[in-house]
C-alpha cells in the first residue's frame, strides 16, 4: 500500500468513514495479531486483546502524526498495550480452580461452603495457598491484612505505622477480606 493511499484511509477514518475504517483494520490484523501473539498475557484471549488494541487505534487516531511511519506507531500502541495486561496479571493475578494442588483445593471447598473446621492439610501448603491469594489484593490492602491476621498486630500499632486512622484501617481490612472471599467464591471448578 502506498503512502497516499494509507494516509486517505488514516483521512477517512477519522472522518467517521467505515469503509476506510473497516480497510484500515484488514491492513493492519496481521501486524497487530503477531505482536498480540508474540506477547500474549497469560489467559488472554488474542481476539480480545486485538480488538482492544483497534478499540485504541482509532480512539487515537486524532493523535497520528504523518512525519513517522504508520505502522511504527501501531506497534508501539499494540506492544504498550500488550504490556499493560502483562503488568496487570502480575499485580493482581486471577486464579482458576486448576492452578491449585489438590490439598489447596481441599482448603478452599472448606472455605466455600464456610466449614469453620480447617482441614487437616500441610502449614506449608495452606501458607502457599494465601500467599496467592493475597496477590489478588492491592498492595496496601494486603499489607494490611499481613500485619492484622498473620502479625497480630493491634489496629492502633497500624495507626502509628502508616498514619491512617483506626477506621481507616478497619475499613480496609474488612474490605480486603470480602475481596479474599470474592476470589474464593469465583473460583470454579
Amino acid at each position: 500500500m502506498s503512502r497516499d493511499e494509507l494516509l486517505q484511509l488514516i483521512t477517512g477514518a477519522r472522518n467517521s468513514d467505515e469503509a476506510a475504517a473497516k480497510e484500515l483494520v484488514e491492513r493492519l490484523y496481521p501486524v497487530v495479531i503477531r505482536i498480540v501473539r508474540n506477547h500474549l498475557p497469560r489467559r488472554e484471549s488474542e481476539e480480545d486483546l486485538t480488538q482492544e488494541i483497534f478499540l485504541k487505534l482509532f480512539a487515537k487516531l486524532h493523535q497520528y502524526r504523518a512525519d513517522m511511519p504508520f505502522e511504527h506507531w501501531v506497534s508501539r500502541i499494540s506492544v504498550n498495550t500488550c504490556i499493560d495486561h502483562l503488568r496487570k496479571q502480575r499485580n493482581r493475578p486471577e486464579y482458576r480452580w486448576s492452578d491449585f494442588s489438590h490439598h489447596q483445593q481441599a482448603i478452599l471447598d472448606n472455605l466455600k461452603n464456610n466449614a469453620t473446621e480447617p482441614p487437616q492439610q500441610s502449614p506449608e501448603e495452606s501458607r502457599e495457598l494465601l500467599d496467592r491469594l493475597l496477590l489478588t489484593l492491592k498492595p496496601h490492602e494486603r499489607l494490611i491484612v499481613q500485619w492484622l491476621y498473620l502479625q497480630e498486630k493491634s489496629v492502633a500499632e497500624i495507626c502509628d505505622l502508616t498514619g491512617w486512622k483506626a477506621s481507616k484501617v478497619k475499613v480496609t481490612a474488612f474490605r480486603a477480606r470480602q475481596k479474599l472471599m470474592a476470589t474464593v467464591k469465583r473460583l470454579d471448578k
